[in-house]
């Protein structure tokens, strides 16, 4: 059992260009770790929310060259804190990118990385709909990253519909559960809180979910309430709407008591 560590989640407005979306995050990032954040999180899209598949594409860039992780990785190593990146654009062989989280160590090290496996294929009524699947090219595996303070599970925003996909990393040590967003105004009012608190719940983790906020190019509106929740199902920080950072104490030990109280892990049966 690990101690006590903080958690930081940095709320963002990214543009459709990546230097300055990118500078607006690091800045963050210093603020977050000068509050004594160990572990500070980026949401989805956080070089980038770009409206137009086609320019998706043209600025995506291999991970080996892409300008947003170099810069991660040496912020990373300048202040001494774990960094999860939400999401990144990275070109993949062909015209499709990959919507790719990576988890880097302090020394800026990838210690893990996740590629977004469900695609944001939706209508929604008054025009607005989304076709991720015309740009992103799934990804096909779970991914549980090693911590110093314990396993995380690695989600990205749309994910977070499918709940068997928590179950297998909660079921595989999961004590921690990340969830990079940039969930749309509309969906976010309706679902976003009593999600992430269900998928806390149901799996005795704690779950960080940082987000993207405000109005974005072309009038795309993300929800905001970047969320730091506890395996009872507590929210311990709220982001609000507007862009900035919140932190938590997080006490693994939590994790434990929580499962030990409603041992639903174990409790899962076959039936037809």
């Amino acid at each position: 059992m690990t101690g006590t560590f903080k958690a930081a989640c940095v709320q963002t407005n990214s543009s459709r260009d990546i230097a300055p979306s990118v500078e607006a995050a690091c800045e963050a990032v210093r603020a977050a770790r000068g509050e004594g954040a160990d572990l500070i999180l980026l949401p989805e899209n956080v070089s980038m929310v770009e409206p137009r598949g086609r320019l998706v594409r043209e600025k995506a860039a291999p991970e080996d060259e892409h300008p947003a992780l170099a810069a991660f990785q040496d912020l990373a190593r300048e202040t001494g804190a774990w960094l999860l990146v939400g999401s990144l654009t990275v070109r993949l062989a062909g015209d499709k990118v990959a919507n790719r989280s990576l988890l880097l160590d302090a020394t800026g090290a990838v210690v893990a990385r996740y590629d977004k496996i469900h695609m944001f294929d939706v209508d929604l009524g008054d025009g607005e709909s989304y076709r991720e699947s015309a740009i992103f090219e799934p990804g096909g595996r779970s991914v549980l990253a090693e911590t110093p303070w314990g396993p995380m599970g690695m989600t990205v925003c749309y994910d977070l519909r499918f709940p068997h996909l928590y179950r297998q990393l909660a079921k595989g040590g999961a004590r921690f559960l990340t969830v990079p967003s940039a969930f749309t105004r509309t969906t976010g009012q309706a679902h976003w809180h009593v999600l992430l608190r269900a998928r806390a719940i149901e799996n005795g983790c704690f779950v960080f979910a940082p987000a993207q906020c405000g109005v974005h190019a072309e009038g795309r509106r993300t929800f905001g309430h970047s969320l730091i929740v506890d395996p009872w199902g507590t929210v311990l920080a709220d982001g609000g709407e507007d862009v900035g950072v919140v932190t938590a104490d997080i006490d693994p030990a939590m994790e434990s008591e929580a499962r030990r109280k409603i041992p639903s892990l174990t409790h899962d049966r076959p039936f037809d």
